[in-house]
């Protein structure tokens, strides 16, 4: 199974991003997206979307979004929300919410910082796809792609999708 992570992509998308998200099986969105333009671009691939809210999000999206998702894939339980922290230093809720459904991959956005590793104190993989939109202060746009086999992640890929602003003249 082909997953294209994304976040932050406060409602900005682009060939890019689609082009990315054609080649998945799946299509996940880690929050703040922006605009319901953004939901409607990624339905149309006719892919399965698994999208969170985030913090800026409308009212219209958090009805059509959730703001926690758990599931399974390939054998591999997720745990995706918008605001996370990061690994050995979840929020208690966070960590809670891990042990409680034995998630084996915690996901989140926010903070624009693409980060990938393992929490020691729980044993689960952390994925922070950081940013692909052009609001904040990234400075790289970036989704993540992976595929999950039999339980695990793997091919893991950060895809950098360009500058997060060009100048103006």
């Amino acid at each position: 199974m082909r997953i294209v992570l994304l976040s932050d992509t406060h409602a900005y998308i682009d060939e890019k991003i689609l082009r990315w998200c054609a080649q998945a099986d799946e299509i996940w969105h880690a929050g703040d997206i922006g605009s319901e333009g953004v939901l409607d671009d990624l339905g149309a691939l006719g892919k399965t979307t698994r999208i969170v809210f985030g913090n800026i999000d409308s009212t219209e999206i958090r009805q059509r979004t959730h703001e926690d998702l758990f599931f399974e894939v390939n054998g591999l339980r997720i745990f995706m929300t918008h605001i996370g922290g990061r690994p050995n230093a979840y929020p208690s809720r966070i960590s809670k919410r891990i042990l409680e459904e034995k998630t084996g991959l915690f996901v989140c956005g926010h903070s624009h910082i693409c980060l990938a590793g393992r929490n020691d104190k729980i044993g689960n993989l952390h994925l922070n796809p950081g940013a692909a939109g052009v609001h904040g202060f990234h400075k790289t746009r970036t989704l993540m792609t992976f595929d999950i086999l039999s339980g695990k992640v793997t091919n893991l890929q950060v895809v950098e999708l360009g500058p997060r602003a060009t100048s103006l003249p």
